[in-house]
Order: structure tokens, then C-alpha cells, then sequence
């Protein structure tokens, strides 16, 4: 049984998409709702509709007077005024996924890590598709954990009886997990993000390793074997894929094999970028006991998701591949080594958020003929590059059209920031969908 909702009225801290689900979700259970944020949500007339009470126009310390439980959003960091006030007051704080968990009744598959968690999220889903299995995807893509909880008109729920929800579940929402468990748990890999947020990596890894803090015997852990010298908690049972022998889903000689039975050749995956993706989706469902039928078709057929590795079009034998959702070193990297040496027009930069870019400079170096920097972040990416070719362009549009005049036949220009978009666009998908506009533009 999951631990109950503390008591309302319950505070919602931050109104985007996160927030705005939770209070739906909220109010769908008849709770009284008061939001907060700094400026009036996109969603206000229908969060107003609904009887949430807004406010924009302040700290808010005042409404702790008036509530049991503070609901808050993964972008508001714990150390926010009216966080801070609230545990300092002994007021329940929970985050939106650990909302959205006690309020579906649902078996929970939960995917982190760095990078790739929207497209293993995505995959997991087309497996239980193809399986025929009733599924809920949630995450950073499409609806929050809690919007499948808000039932009508709040939101389309109640779900079906028996369907499992697969979610993404960043640092951020884990850092406000209290018993979040569920029944199956994703460690992809962990590279150092967001740490003018966490400061330090070893935090950061703390928040990550927290989807596993409170499975039981009952539950699965799976992660990649790189990972399997971390002092992983929990009492779920460990699954391990990649290469190493004792892997449950190892790779060997081009072929994905399942407890030592062949499964897919590797060349058949359709999925561009790293296969650790794919073989985690993989391991996670064939653990729950999915056919391997379901899962060779969905990863024969399922061609990744938008902004990562999306490849928008191909013009006079150039290929344009839109990774705008690689806002962290570590990803563009996977993303480089998708593709031949020397064979990438790259297009780098936004807000760094701390990183050492001397650490693209390898892959940088091996595979791109030409290097295109935009964003607030640049001169620090162009000292980190010195030596290699590379150019200021200084914004997206600048850089496509640089790109676009230096490539020939048989090259990739691809946008693969290793930033967040927040110095130039509202986030990385309307990045991602400028660069789609470029070049289409240009077909």
C-alpha cells in the first residue's frame, strides 16, 4: 500500500506544467489548492476554473499560515524562501512525482540518468505497446506524473484498471522523493549535470541513487554494469546490461543476448545514439517477464523521439540532425560518436551551467570537421576548443547558415548544445523547433 497524501490544504510552489498538474490533480480530489509563483502561469484561466486560488505577487510566506502540505515543483530549488520556511515550520513538502505515485494506483516503472531518460521512457512504452500491456508514459515529454491522476475535467483520468505508468524521474524530483518506490527502477548513467543546482557531483549522484532508496525484495533495480560498484540502496533485485560477463542483458559480438540466449543483433536496433538505451529498456521488460517478441519489434521499429538525435532532413546528401536536448556535455558526446570522424558541422553552446568543456575537446576533435558556437557561453567553449576550427557565430540562425555553406555530401550538421537553452530561447524545445524551421526553410 502506498503512505497516504498528507493532509491539505495543500500549497502548490511553481506553476508550470509540473505544478499546474499537481493542483489539478488536487482539486479533482475536491482539496483545497493555492498556488504560487512569480509570474501568472500559462495556465492560469484553467487552474482559476478549476478553484485554485493564485498568487503572483509576492514571497508567499504568508499562505504557510493557511496550509498542511507545500507541493513543490522540480524547478524550485529546496533552498527557495518559502521551501526553506516551510521545513523550517515542520509543514509536509513533497515533490510532484511522489504526488502523482500515491495518487495512481498503477504498477510505477521509473527511468534516470543523465542523459537518455525521455527516449528509454518512450521506448519502455512501445515495448508495452507492442506487448499489447495498457501503458502511461509520463515525464519531461508530454503529460507530469500527477496529470494522470487528475480525473475529469480537471484531466483525462482515471486510468485504465492494470496500467503501468513509465516516467522519467530527474534529480530534481528525486531530491523530493519521501517512499517513492516503484515496482521497477532505471539507472542509464550518471555524468556531471546540473551542479549549480547540486554544487557537487557526489550530491548529485545521492539524488539520483534515491529512485532505489525504498524498493522492496518485490521490485527491480536495473543499471548498466559501469555503475554496478555503486553502493546502490534498497532491497530490489539488481539487473545489470552492457558488455561485461554476468550481465542478465550483455553485448557480445554485435549481439544483445538475454541470460545467454540470443535476442537482437545489434545493427537491427533502430534507435541512432548510444544502445545503452535501448538495452535498458530492453532488460527492464524483459525482467517483468514482456515477450521478446514485443521487444524486437519495438526495437526493430521505434525511431527515437523529438530533439534527440532527430534527424529533420537530408539536402544535397547532408544530413541535419536535431539533438537540442543535449544540454550537458556528456550528451554531446554520445552524440558525436554517432557518427564518422570528421564528419559533423557541430553546432555548440547556450548556458553552461558550470561544465568543463575541456571535456568535449576529444570528441570535438575526432568527429567534427567544423565547430559553430552560439549562446551566452561561447568564449568559454571557443578557450576549452582553442586550436580546433571553430567559429562564433554567436546565434542558431547564424550558425545553420555557416553550417549549411561549409558541408558537403556525406557530412552531418547537427545542433548538440551541451547547454540549456535559456540565454536565447524559452527552453530546448523551441531550440530544437528553430532549427527545424531553419532547415526547412532552406529545403
Amino acid at each position: 500500500m502506498r503512505p497516504e497524501l498528507p493532509g491539505g490544504p495543500y500549497l502548490i510552489v511553481g506553476l508550470a506544467r509540473s505544478g499546474a498538474a499537481a493542483a489539478l490533480a488536487l482539486r479533482g480530489q475536491g482539496e483545497q489548492v493555492i498556488g504560487l509563483d512569480r509570474t501568472a502561469p500559462v495556465a492560469a484561466a484553467e487552474l482559476e476554473a478549476a478553484g485554485v486560488e493564485l498568487h503572483t505577487d509576492g514571497a508567499g510566506l504568508e499562505l504557510l499560515d493557511r496550509v498542511r502540505c507545500v507541493v513543490k515543483s522540480p524547478g524550485v530549488p529546496r533552498e527557495a524562501p518559502i521551501i526553506a520556511a516551510a521545513l523550517a515550520r515542520e509543514i509536509s513538502v513533497i515533490g510532484e512525482l511522489e504526488l502523482g505515485w500515491r495518487m495512481l494506483a498503477g504498477e510505477f516503472i521509473a527511468v534516470t540518468g543523465t542523459n537518455g531518460k525521455t527516449t528509454t521512457v518512450e521506448l519502455i512504452g512501445a515495448i508495452a505497446r507492442a506487448a499489447g500491456s495498457p501503458v502511461a508514459v509520463a515525464g519531461n515529454v508530454g503529460r507530469a506524473v500527477s496529470g494522470l491522476a487528475a480525473p475529469p475535467p480537471f484531466g483525462a483520468g482515471p486510468l485504465a484498471e492494470g496500467t503501468t505508468v513509465v516516467c522519467e524521474a530527474s534529480s530534481f524530483q528525486l531530491e523530493d522523493s519521501v517512499a517513492f518506490a516503484p515496482e521497477a527502477a532505471v539507472l542509464l548513467n550518471i555524468e556531471p549535470d546540473h551542479l549549480d543546482r547540486h554544487h557537487t557531483l557526489a550530491r548529485y549522484t545521492e539524488a539520483k541513487l534515491r529512485i532505489f532508496a525504498n524498493q522492496p525484495a518485490s521490485a527491480i533495480a536495473v543499471l548498466p554494469d559501469a555503475l554496478t560498484d555503486l553502493a546502490i540502496p534498497g532491497g530490489a533485485r539488481r539487473i545489470s546490461f552492457g558488455s561485461a560477463s554476468g550481465c542478465a542483458l550483455r553485448l557480445t559480438d554485435g549481439i544483445l543476448r538475454w541470460e545467454g540466449k540470443e535476442l537482437i543483433a545489434a545493427a537491427d536496433v533502430r534507435l541512432r545514439g548510444p544502445l545503452e538505451n535501448a538495452m535498458a529498456a530492453a532488460a527492464v521488460m524483459l525482467a517483468r517477464g514482456t515477450a521478446p517478441a514485443a521487444i524486437i519489434a519495438a526495437l526493430r521499429s521505434f525511431p527515437g523521439v523529438p530533439h534527440r538525435l532527430e534527424e529533420i532532413a537530408t539536402l544535397d546528401g547532408v544530413l541535419y540532425v536535431n539533438d537540442s536536448k543535449a544540454t550537458n556535455i556528456a550528451s554531446t558526446v554520445a552524440a558525436l560518436r554517432s557518427f564518422a570522424p570528421a564528419a559533423v558541422r557541430l553546432i555548440l553552446g547556450g548556458q553552461g551551467k558550470g561544465q568543463d568543456f575541456s571535456l568535449l575537446r576529444e570528441a570535438v576533435a575526432t568527429h567534427a570537421d567544423h565547430t559553430y558556437l552560439i549562446g551566452e557561453d561561447a568564449e568559454q567553449i571557443a578557450d576549452a576548443l582553442q586550436g580546433l576550427q571553430t567559429t562564433r557565430a554567436g546565434t542558431l540562425e547564424r550558425a545553420v547558415a555557416l553550417a549549411r555553406a561549409g558541408a558537403t555530401g556525406g557530412m552531418v550538421v547537427l545542433l548538440s548544445p551541451a547547454c540549456a537553452s535559456f540565454d536565447q530561447f524559452d527552453d530546448f524545445e523551441q531550440r530544437g523547433e528553430e532549427f527545424r524551421a531553419l532547415i526547412i526553410g532552406q529545403a
